[in-house]
């Protein structure tokens, strides 16, 4: 119990403290007029207030992430605490925050177009297509989590392809209509069903003295599993995750001042490391061990939630905690079909503003999508996380390159980068779903292409500063 609760105050001060840090070096310029303000288009582009931003802004990044990513990180025992809670503090919300302030420099821009500004005009290509992989592979993993918890309290003749139907049919008009009908009105309601499961389980667990394991090193896991690359890449949305790249830019459109980016972006990851913390520690203290791994094996992480749920809130409290984890993926999945539409439309300069070019991106993203729902949806989950910590790795060096040009501190940026890149690598060199090699090669092979990368970027920046230098040179000449 001690180490949870300290876990928890490690967040909070770390948002006062470190998140104020990011700011700073950042360089707020609240005088600055943001996308929302200048580009209103009535569509996408609309200003909405801080507080209401930051609650869409959690439930899009949320998703299943920080409630089955925990609860399967949790496997490997209270180490899996120390990657929620540094991993969300220096990476994941550094990462939510660069990106979303970056956007709003960049009149709102998604991460390809970032990529392509900072990181090279091959880099926007590559990053277009593998961001759209991402919000497809997101959009379906967040149609069948939710679809499988709804069929589990419904009656025997609800079969799971009508809630598929039924949550798709939802995504379509929320993905069509403007930002501020549907998700601008039901999502600071859907945060507040969000928050309250959270805290309604989190306060079981302080109330009822839950034996939380204390801190350990030790790899825990039934399996056996290494903890370097594998928990790094289970727990994602709880501590860093690229998916979290491709949402941001959405509210970057809907802010309508500088300064509330802490709030915004920085806030609610750790908001969401928080959710993460009380689902893993659920986790732990019910169901520690074999039988946390029987249970996931039998019925997956859904099966988990249900049976924390009611075993901690009983028959009405453990049902309104299931309907808040339900809500998650649904209020993600519909932002992530959403996010590929705007990245689509960018990409091809396809304007927004009439409905049949919003159907045109989109009815396609929603049958690739349904086909995918054919998949094994474990399958789905390892190609999704890979996916996702490698767009979280490409976002954070985007992050890097932006703040080493300007002269500022980059190495808030580079550094959890450069982790993820030999995370990353390393996971594709050894996973079955990659490369297949044994984990000391993948080891020997990560470390030089990390080093490349490390390299790479160094070679980038000093050449954009070069260039940085030759303009502000030039500048008085040309007045001359």
């Amino acid at each position: 119990m001690i180490t949870f609760l300290l876990a928890i105050a490690i967040l909070i001060v770390g948002y006062f403290t470190y998140g104020k840090f990011v700011e700073k070096v950042f360089g707020v310029k609240n005088e600055r007029m943001t996308p929302a303000m200048s580009q209103g288009d009535g569509v996408d582009y609309v200003p909405m207030g801080t507080k209401r931003n930051s609650l869409i802004q959690l439930l899009n990044i949320a998703g299943v992430g920080p409630i089955f990513g925990p609860i399967m990180g949790a496997l490997y025992g209270p180490v899996a605490f120390l990657w929620i809670v540094f991993g969300a503090i220096f990476a994941g919300a550094v990462h939510d925050y660069l990106t979303g302030m970056i956007s709003i420099r960049n009149r709102g821009a998604h991460l390809p177009e970032l990529a392509g500004k900072f990181l090279g005009k091959v880099m926007k290509h590559v990053v277009n297509g593998f961001s759209v992989l991402l919000l497809l592979l997101v959009g379906t993993v967040f149609v069948t989590a939710p679809a499988a918890l709804i069929h589990n309290m419904v009656p025997g003749w609800v079969t799971l392809g009508m809630i598929i139907g039924l949550i798709f049919l939802y995504y379509i008009v929320a993905t069509m209509l403007p930002i501020d009908k549907i998700i601008g009105r039901v999502y600071p309601l859907f945060g507040g069903l969000l928050l309250i499961s959270a805290l309604g389980i989190g306060g079981s667990l302080v109330l009822t003295g839950a034996p939380i394991p204390e801190m350990t090193l030790t790899n825990m896991h039934p399996e056996g599993l290494m903890i370097f690359p594998l928990l790094f890449l289970t727990i994602s949305c709880g501590a860093l995750s690229g998916f979290h790249a491709t949402q941001s830019p959405i509210i970057s459109r809907t802010t309508q001042r500088e300064k509330d980016g802490r709030k915004i972006f920085y806030g609610m990851m750790i908001t969401e490391a928080v959710i993460a913390m009380i689902w893993a520690a659920a986790a732990m203290s019910l169901f520690y061990g074999t039988d946390l791994s029987a249970l996931i094996n039998e019925g997956g992480p859904a099966a988990v939630v249900s049976e924390v749920s009611l075993m901690m809130l009983g028959g009405i409290g453990g049902t309104l905690a299931v309907l808040g984890v339900i809500v998650l993926p649904i209020t993600s999945g519909d932002t992530a079909f959403r996010s590929a539409r705007m990245i689509i439309a960018d990409y091809f300069k396809i304007k927004q503003i009439k409905i049949k070019n919003r159907l045109l991106i989109a009815l396609p993203l929603f049958f690739m999508s349904l086909a995918l729902t054919q998949i094994d949806f474990t399958l789905l989950w390892r190609y999704f996380s890979w996916a996702n910590q490698s767009t979280a790795m490409i976002a954070l060096w985007v992050g890097a390159m932006y703040l080493g040009i300007q002269g500022k501190n980059h190495w808030i940026s580079s550094v959890p980068a450069a982790f993820m890149t030999m995370v990353t690598f390393t996971y594709i060199l050894n996973a079955q779903i990659g490369f297949g090699l044994s984990m000391p090669l993948s080891y020997a092979l990560a470390a030089p292409a990390t080093a490349v990368v490390i390299l790479l970027f160094a070679k980038k920046l000093n050449k954009e500063r070069s260039l940085n230098v030759i303009e502000a040179d030039a500048r008085p000449e040309k007045a001359a």
